[in-house]
């Protein structure tokens, strides 16, 4: 038997999903399509079940594509679960008289039952399970209240009969609906009804999320730090006997000492430097990476649940037009900042091609992942912090002008941002847990195979000679144009599989601390791991892909060989204010959404919701 979830978007069926059936999933793409729906199992009374969690749908006349897969999935399923959101009842019970007419066993599921009693909404359960001849559940998916009672009348819901209904004849029969089941009292806002305002506010909206976001991101790299330190200690104490006994039994300067092991200096080993698969490598995973990652997906996942992601991404929608894109791009950007795979993974909720293929390169070749972003701050931080400054400024300067002649260049349109936006809520700290194991999970599964095999690849390539050939090959690029010693080849090409272990092998040549700002951001832009290459492939298909990666290597030249340039004739404080400049003039005056505008939509909106 297959239960399919089904609601509008944005009423917490993915809590109800999580509930049913634990966080072990199975992601599809809907065939045919790029639409993803989520797939697992519920056992209840020694049955089992296969449970879908449907794409969000508005109706079952099918307009978008995750429309039309929501029809065509209804047809499969033997039991429906329609998941309302308990505060707008109204609009959503246009699905379910529509549910209905299929005449399939069903029941109601009135979630955030709890922001609807906040909100001084109260519904007659009773009178409501009579007039529409189904079970009606009141539930939570945060908290799992009332899942237990929904899962019983999933299992034991009887096929129905209903009468198909006109469009205007349906809207009459909800009106009544209402007018008998539902009941509001007059209330007064809550603080955190006020908070919600002022989050998306014209003025203090924007100000605030930059606050937000600098603070979230100060403590990541703060605590990181803090972190790393502790675990070095810890390296220190109990893993640097091991390697040093390792290194004894190895014997020497053989291959396999200088791949596993890495240099010794003086019986001492530096575990960022010594390049080994035992030092370096696990090193990198465990000490540098991990911290930064842990860090960010507490906090992000946090945000995310929290309810302040979406409105991060109503109040940058004016910026990213101005290159092209909308509000909800942020959201895949976001998603990169700690990895990159699930960044261009969420392109594909983007509506038009174009919105993808913007998104998807910008984020390839102007956010670097947590755990490069991590050895970033470490390598280029004990430089000093205007170099730091330097490097952030770059890829921002980047990011806004390959955006405004992507803007120009790329055809296709772009769709204005029409999204709901959760009401605050408190996160369970379970699924908390829960998902931040999943994605550490997921960490382990790429990062450790990529670090520690591309630290062994690298030394095999030392060994061959082929990295002094790459070297020779593309010096007049690498050395000429860009200003960087040939050693930095050894880097990029261990970028290609993994790019925070590119970081790592920076540190051991010797840069200056100009041509270390040079070195991480060319290997920043110049081209995506493997992993993400592989995704990027996946979602804008073999064309596109191609297209994406030559855009890639002429940013790389067209950057590198400017801050060469540019590095010859201006300080490094200069260079932060001409970049400063760039971002401020392209954001103030590069055609967008103008704010009389943005306010007659806002308003448009408004008026719509109270209708």
């Amino acid at each position: 038997m297959t239960i399919l979830l089904i609601g509008n978007p944005n009423v917490g069926k993915s809590s109800i999903f999580t509930h049913l059936t634990g966080v072990k999933v199975t992601i599809s793409n809907y065939p045919g399509t790029t639409v993803q729906y989520a797939k697992g199992y519920l056992t209840y009374n020694q049955k089992k079940y296969e449970v879908i969690d449907v794409p969000g749908t508005y109706q079952i006349d099918p307009e978008a594509e995750s429309e039309r897969v929501a029809a065509d999935m209804i047809e499969s399923g033997d039991i429906l679960v329609n998941v309302v959101d308990t505060t707008n009842l109204e609009r959503n019970l246009n699905l379910t008289i529509q549910l209905l007419e299929y005449g399939k066993p069903m029941v109601l599921a009135l979630n955030m039952w709890d922001d609807a009693k906040h909100k001084g909404i109260s519904i007659d359960i009773g009178k409501l399970e009579k007039i529409l001849g189904i079970p009606v559940v009141a539930t939570n998916g945060l908290t799992g209240e009332g899942l237990k009672l929904l899962q019983e009348k999933i299992t034991t819901c009887e096929p129905i009969e209903y009468k198909k209904l006109t469009n205007g004849e349906r809207w009459e029969k909800i009106g009544q609906i209402i007018s008998e089941v539902q009941n509001l009292s007059h209330r007064h806002h809550t603080f955190i009804e006020v908070m919600q305002d002022l989050a998306v506010h014209s003025l203090i909206g924007p100000v605030a999320a930059v606050a937000v976001l600098y603070l979230v991101f100060k403590f990541i790299i703060t605590a990181g730090e803090y972190i790393t330190e502790v675990v070095s200690m810890l390296f220190d104490i109990f893993y640097l006997p091991l390697i040093m006994h390792l290194s004894k039994l190895l014997d020497g300067n053989n291959l396999i000492h200088s791949v596993l092991i890495g240099n010794i200096s003086a019986g001492k080993i530096d575990f960022e430097a010594a390049m080994g698969v035992l030092t370096t490598g696990v090193f990198v995973v465990f000490a540098i990476v991990l911290p930064y990652i842990i860090l960010f997906y507490a906090l992000f996942g946090f945000l995310e649940d929290f309810g302040y992601l979406p409105r991060v991404a109503i109040i940058l929608d004016r910026l990213l037009h101005r290159i092209g894109l909308h509000g909800y791009s942020v959201i895949p950007m976001l998603l990169a900042c700690g990895c990159n795979v699930p960044g261009v993974l969420a392109v594909r909720n983007l509506e038009t091609r174009r919105e993808r293929f913007i998104t998807s390169v910008i984020t390839c070749v102007t956010i670097p992942c947590m755990a490069q972003t991590a050895l970033i701050v470490k390598a280029v931080g004990e430089q000093g912090d205007i170099y730091l400054l330097l490097t952030f400024t770059s890829l921002a300067s980047v990011w806004i002008v390959l955006g405004m002649v992507l803007k120009e260049t790329v055809k296709g349109s772009t769709h204005t941002l029409l999204m709901e936006i959760p009401p605050y809520r408190i996160p369970n700290f379970n699924m908390q847990l829960k998902k931040l194991r999943m994605r550490i999970s997921c960490f382990f599964k790429e990062a450790i195979p990529y670090v520690l095999g591309g630290i062994l690849f690298i030394n095999l390539l030392h060994t061959t000679g082929f990295i002094e050939w790459v070297g020779i090959v593309f010096s007049p690029l690498i050395k000429g144009v860009m200003g960087l010693p040939d050693e930095t080849v050894a880097a990029l090409i261990i970028g290609t599989l993994r790019k925070d272990a590119a970081v790592a092998l920076l540190t051991p040549i010797g840069l200056s601390s100009f041509e270390m700002v040079k070195a991480v951001i060319v290997l920043t832009i110049y081209f995506p791991c493997v992993a993400t290459f592989t995704v990027l492939l996946k979602e804008l298909g073999i064309k596109d892909t191609v297209k994406a990666v030559l855009i890639m290597f002429f940013a790389t030249i067209a950057v590198g060989g400017s801050l060469n340039l540019l590095g010859r004739y201006f300080t490094p404080v200069v260079l932060i204010i001409i970049e400063i400049a760039i971002i401020v003039i392209c954001g103030l005056f590069i055609p967008g959404i103008s704010s009389k505008k943005r306010e007659d939509i806002m308003d448009d909106t408004e008026e719509i919701s109270e209708i």
